[in-house]
């Protein structure tokens, strides 16, 4: 997202609030995440009414929740920097912005990372091998240019690949298409687009059809794992909803308890929710791959921001990932 674009939003919803407190704590609260297993939590949470069992066990009574996906990053970011939902589940490098973006006013934080897994850059043009391989003629689907996970991850290989300073030499062949839009225009192979950079379970989807092949992992731009998605919420919501974030974080670190040990539950309530006709085999096998991880550690965060802050997107440089996350998660063995 501009950083005009934010700014504008910050403001929007400042001024209102300059007046008055909460006098209760929110009810509903609203959820907002984007689409695939990286917001696995989420789904798990609303499935079990997770937040509601936990916000009676702190004494707030009859609290409920509100549940949407959202297809884009920019979506995300629009609804939490407007006040239409309370926390996002919401990929790395968008947090990173809002972070960025927001300190000294709205202060966007994160209260743990959700995942890490991989995202994969598919191509349907067998000449595609590597990046190198594109030409103007090739255009790239993922859900958002320049903010969205893939598209910095994409960034981190075109550095490696041709040199610093060319980081964005690609960005002109991106094309904002949320993930299953661009798993659609992948299986038809009727569009213009000839690669997507996806996530689980679309990718693995999409490799099923032998006319898409796998070019590179986003693990490829930091040389191993990385935090995917992240939960994120306003510093204001939590200083006004003390004891309704405290119902959230324990409902998060429950649902990673359940995903842990049930992963077929796990399987069955994000394709019942998602309404996929992806085998439940198929969806339980990525919840258990040792590529994933669904633990609320951050994982080579300051990397990513590293290189973030280095080619102008991002603005303050933290002295530790910490400085990103609400104190709930310094204790976690992150980097």
């Amino acid at each position: 997202m501009p950083a005009v674009r934010v700014t504008l939003l910050i403001t929007a919803l400042i001024l209102p609030g300059l007046s008055g407190s909460v006098a209760a704590e929110a009810n509903p609260i609203r959820f907002a995440r984007q689409l695939g297993l990286g917001y696995l939590q989420f789904y798990v949470m609303q499935d079990l009414k997770l937040v509601e069992k936990e916000a009676q066990r702190l004494g707030l009574g009859a609290i409920t929740t509100e549940w949407s996906g959202l297809g884009t990053p920019t979506s995300l970011t629009d609804a939490l920097l407007t006040g239409s939902v309370d926390a996002v589940g919401i990929g790395l490098p968008s947090f990173l912005t809002m972070w960025d973006k927001t300190r000294g006013n709205l202060n966007v934080m994160a209260m743990a990372a959700l995942n890490r897994e991989p995202a994969y850059l598919t191509a349907r043009r067998p000449a595609i091998k590597s990046v190198r391989d594109f030409t103007d003629r090739d255009r790239i689907a993922l859900p958002a240019p320049k903010v969205s996970v893939q598209a910095i991850m994409l960034e981190m290989i075109a550095e490696k690949t041709f040199g610093v300073g060319k980081h964005d030499v690609l960005d002109k062949l991106t094309v904002a298409m949320s993930h299953p839009d661009g798993t659609a225009a992948m299986m038809a192979g009727k569009l213009e687009i000839t690669a997507h950079f996806t996530s689980p379970p679309f990718q693995y989807q999409q490799l099923e059809n032998p006319a898409i092949h796998k070019v590179l992992s986003s693990y490829d731009a930091t040389d191993g794992p990385n935090t995917f998605s992240v939960v994120a919420i306003t510093s204001r919501w939590r200083d006004a909803n003390p004891k309704s974030y405290q119902a959230v974080w324990a409902a998060l670190q429950e649902a990673n308890a359940f995903i842990d040990k049930h992963p077929h539950e796990a399987a069955q309530i994000f394709a019942r929710i998602e309404r996929t006709n992806l085998p439940l085999d198929f969806i339980e096998k990525l919840i258990v791959d040792p590529e994933f991880s669904f633990a609320p550690a951050p994982q080579n965060v300051m990397k990513i921001y590293g290189f973030m802050h280095r080619v102008g997107a991002l603005k303050t440089m933290p002295a530790k990932w910490q400085d990103l996350f609400f104190p709930e998660a310094h204790a976690l063995q992150g980097d």
